[in-house]
């Protein structure tokens, strides 16, 4: 295989890791320990605030006078993109019934959690969009109880847009809170006495190492860690086009990964050319944030051939990938490993980013090799249930019985014993041999 590398990281995304499990640990341990009086005390020293934590529906309704009415009507579009297709989702998947040749009744039930935590990163951007992705998921899945959170804004109040898009996405509960704090009173059912069931969202790498922490004690969307793009390019590709999207990734943040793959060294060194130009014109903070990412974590890597484009990029399982190829169709068909796909030019990452649909909290860290991004099924449990008749008791009374002794599990085969017993009486069907104690 032909693979060659025009630009390597100088880091990974495991570089900084260190660093946020040592924090994230004591600070988990600590509200853990001291509830809500750790909460309040990490809100006053980290975001400086000191407010009311929960959001009342008067704040909400006053604070929704502030927002525009263009605005108003921008997120109520990204609100119903993202519910028709969550809708649409849920409506793939069926409670179903069926008999089994054994005569029994078998089934399965698609049930929602009841307690969703939707984390709402506020810090260098306030992003509204995902206010969308997870509220919005949450309910059209059926969650009964939606628990948002989201920072203190620059040290105020959280940011009316934000507060806004998570009333209309339909939160029951809001919380002003950021960080791990956040994530540790929606574990713990702080503030509201309802601990979550499941916590999502994206956020910075201590955001996503409490919620790794934390997997088990509640489910999790995602392993987060910071924002990807790869893009696959031809030399059918326009240059331009490839390098505005990089940069459009790169600016989420420092450690934010931005990948070119493709077969066209020219398209490569144009595209490598570009890219610092684009930077520089960029207001700060977003210059500082693509600067860094594109230096630290951008790479080129150059292919021979569409097969080898496919297994590189398949290995690097980017959260967002984008083809601006000919045969789009191929591409299509033979890529495996992505968190969510562009297909041709005329679709951005910030379309998804924003308001087309399809949700964008999505796997990073290569777990788009066995792990999708979030969607209704994350938040919906298949329930198995079964129910026997006596005939269809007796046929898998002998099976059990039998397979227990074998395993030497005479309490299991005790239990069918007992059914053939009442229903069955005087039978003179095989059992198995006792399980004798070992001497």
């Amino acid at each position: 295989m032909a693979i060659s590398y025009l630009k390597r990281a100088a880091k990974t995304p495991e570089t900084e890791s260190g660093q946020a499990q040592a924090v994230v640990g004591e600070m988990l341990a600590r509200i853990e320990a001291k509830g809500e009086d750790a909460v309040r005390g990490y809100a006053l020293k980290l975001d400086k605030w000191d407010g009311p934590i929960v959001v009342t529906a008067d704040e909400m309704a006053a604070r929704a006078a502030e927002v525009p009415q263009q605005v108003k009507d921008d997120i109520a579009f990204a609100v119903e993109q993202v519910r028709i297709f969550a809708l649409a989702q849920k409506a793939s998947v069926r409670d179903f019934q069926m008999e089994m040749p054994s005569g029994l009744t078998v089934g399965q039930r698609w049930v929602p959690c009841n307690v969703a935590g939707c984390y709402v990163p506020t810090g260098r951007y306030a992003h509204i969009a995902s206010a969308c992705m997870s509220v919005v998921t949450a309910k059209a899945a059926g969650v009964r109880t939606v628990v948002a959170c989201s920072t203190p804004y620059r040290g105020g109040a959280m940011h009316p847009y934000v507060l806004y898009a998570m009333q209309l996405a339909g939160a029951d509960i809001v919380m002003t809170l950021g960080g791990v704090q956040a994530i540790a009173a929606m574990a713990y059912g702080l503030f509201t006495g309802k601990p979550a069931d499941i916590i999502v969202g994206p956020g910075n790498k201590f955001v996503a190492e409490a919620k790794r922490m934390l997997f088990g004690k509640v489910g999790i969307d995602v392993f987060a860690g910071p924002s990807e793009i790869g893009i696959i390019a031809d030399a059918t590709a326009d240059a331009e086009i490839v390098a505005v999207d990089l940069v459009g990734q790169a600016e989420h943040g420092h450690e934010s990964p931005a990948w070119l793959f493709t077969p066209d060294r020219g398209l490569a060194e144009r595209v490598m050319a570009r890219v610092p130009e684009l930077i520089a014109t960029l207001p700060e903070p977003a210059r500082e944030a693509a600067d860094a990412a594109w230096r630290d974590y951008g790479e080129v890597i150059l292919c021979d051939t569409r097969e080898e484009l496919v297994a590189v990029s398949d290995r690097y399982a980017s959260e967002h990938l984008e083809l601006h190829c000919d045969d789009l169709d191929w591409w299509l068909e033979n890529l495996t490993n992505y968190g969510s796909l562009f297909v041709g030019e005329e679709t951005t990452v910030a379309f998804g980013d924003k308001c087309s649909g399809p949700n964008h909290i999505l796997p990073t860290k290569y777990a788009a090799r066995y792990s999708a991004g979030l969607s209704v099924h994350k938040f919906l449990k298949p329930l198995t249930w079964q129910k026997a008749d006596r005939e269809a008791s007796r046929e898998l009374s002998l099976r059990t019985a039998r397979i227990s002794r074998l395993e030497g599990m005479e309490a299991h085969a005790r239990t069918a014993d007992a059914r053939m017993n009442k229903y069955f009486p005087g039978h003179s069907f095989d059992l198995g041999e006792p399980v004798r104690s070992n001497s």
